[in-house]
């Protein structure tokens, strides 16, 4: 099993956040698009889930789905910081958290840790 689900299609981020994960200990799984999120988490339980919001494929609609599906997993979106209106969205949607890249890049191994608890 996965500790952290994954939804990002940026190769450069994916490999930063799996050298991170590794780092702290948690096991990650990521997939690259909305449809693959929801598959994936259909498939099998994960402690945390996050969701690149900028993602070229239906980030946004996979969180909206997930909850409709009951899923109760903390969520955590990360996009521009100038993109206020699609973090409102995403907290609409079931993001328990939305943070710009640049903090979520600079507190990924805290944020991975969460899912270690």
């Amino acid at each position: 099993m996965a500790d952290v689900l994954a939804l990002v299609d940026d190769l450069f981020f994916q490999a930063k956040m799996a050298e991170t994960a590794r780092r702290v200990g948690v096991a990650l799984q990521t997939v690259g698009s909305g449809d693959a999120l929801v598959a994936a988490a259909a498939a099998q339980a994960h402690r945390l889930v996050l969701v690149d919001l900028n993602a070229r494929t239906g980030a946004l609609a996979a969180v909206e789905q997930l909850r409709a599906a009951g899923n109760a997993q903390p969520i955590v979106g990360f996009l521009s910081h100038v993109q206020i209106e699609l973090a409102e969205k995403a907290r609409a949607a079931g993001c328990q958290e939305v943070l710009p890249r640049s903090k979520f890049t600079a507190d990924l191994a805290e944020i991975l840790q969460r899912a270690k608890s």
